[in-house]
């Protein structure tokens, strides 16, 4: 079984995978389309073609039915916040990659799907992370936001989004050191 902990494949980047329900063109448009990606990440319109615009609108205190709220340091990421990115590949139904943000150095995201049966292997790397502190939480928030996939993906109940994150901010911290 594997470790449901992502890891870090080089000094800069995290990577996590996760063995989901297909078939594959269902979690490719959980990926694309906007309404099925609110319910997990974030809403927000893609053009899906390389150099295409990402915008990525986070209600992350609305993903799940949770009491918990943001740790003060997240404050700013939980009622609304928008990410702008750039398509930097596309491959339908098995690869995905855009930037993160769009500063003058962003990080960039990728996800891999790989059918296995009924199910998909999809992998998500996160790349060119400039501290610590970012990989720390972005391990955290994509470990969270895909835990929240996985429920919607089998039909029950997520866990509360920042009970979650809160939990697995400790568990990267202790772990990335």
């Amino acid at each position: 079984m594997m470790d449901d902990y992502g890891s870090m494949p080089s000094r800069d980047s995290v990577r996590i995978e996760r063995d989901l329900p297909g078939p594959i063109e269902r979690l490719w448009s959980h990926l694309v389309d906007p309404d099925k990606r609110a319910r997990w990440l974030a809403d927000g319109p893609m053009d899906q073609r390389v150099g295409g615009s990402v915008d990525l609108v986070f209600h992350n205190n609305a993903l799940t039915d949770d009491d918990t709220p943001a740790p003060a340091h997240h404050a700013a990421h939980a009622e609304e916040a928008t990410l702008h990115g750039r398509v930097t590949a596309c491959d339908p139904p098995r690869l995905l990659a855009f930037t993160w943000g769009d500063g003058a150095e962003p990080s960039d995201v990728t996800f891999e799907l790989t059918p296995r049966g009924e199910r998909v292997h999809l992998v998500v790397t996160h790349r060119r992370l400039a501290s610590r502190d970012d990989k720390v939480s972005v391990a955290a928030g994509w470990h969270t936001h895909l835990g929240v996939l996985a429920a919607r993906l089998e039909a029950r109940e997520p866990e509360g989004f920042w009970s979650r994150f809160t939990q697995l901010e400790a568990d990267y911290g202790a772990r990335i050191g």
